[in-house]
């Protein structure tokens, strides 16, 4: 059974969620969560800012690295904090996210529906386990964290079916005709 806190948090990610699709962007949000306490939040943005990596998870990060960069952490105290963190969000983070997150070390995170196309925590590739196999650069790609998915996944959904069944005037024009349908 999922916590009442558990719930609260996801109930916050649905909320940035459903803030995206006031605007025209794909329903995605989410809160990080340090010590009981939302220090972050994120929605997609992506068509708003023309660029495609601002994602609910990459917005939220960017705010704490902002705000511990004015207050004059070390990367090791930034990596320290976001060892204590928890990310709320709505839908499975995709690859690149679930990749960031795993580089910046997050202890834990929870989303709501699979991500079918381009998940990052099971549903296409599996980033949020400790994988200590270097990249080809020598680099360790992440440190891996708990994952737990399936949380208020029918609220997640449903904001994504309303988005794709309404359409998306942002999506480029097909440069082939669709195919008709019989």
């Amino acid at each position: 059974m999922t916590s009442p806190e558990t719930l609260t948090f996801m109930e916050l990610a649905i909320q940035q969620a459903k803030l995206a699709l006031d605007v025209l962007e794909v329903p995605v949000g989410c809160v990080i969560v340090e010590d009981g306490k939302v220090i972050a939040s994120g929605r997609n943005r992506t068509t708003e800012t023309r660029n495609a990596t601002r994602h609910a998870e990459m917005e939220a990060i960017d705010v704490l690295l902002e705000q511990w960069q004015k207050n004059g952490l070390s990367m090791s105290e930034v990596a320290e904090k976001f060892s204590k963190c928890s990310l709320y969000v709505s839908c499975e983070p995709c690859i690149m996210c679930a990749s960031a997150l795993s580089i910046l070390g997050i202890k834990e995170v929870f989303y709501g529906c699979s991500n079918d196309k381009f998940g990052g925590c099971g549903s296409i590739l599996s980033l949020h386990l400790n994988n200590t196999m270097p990249l080809n650069d020598g680099v360790s790609p992440g440190k891996g964290f708990k994952c737990t998915g399936g949380i208020m996944a029918s609220e997640a959904v449903l904001l994504l079916r309303t988005f794709y069944e309404q359409g998306n005037p942002n999506a480029p024009k097909p440069h082939r005709p669709l195919a008709r349908q019989a």
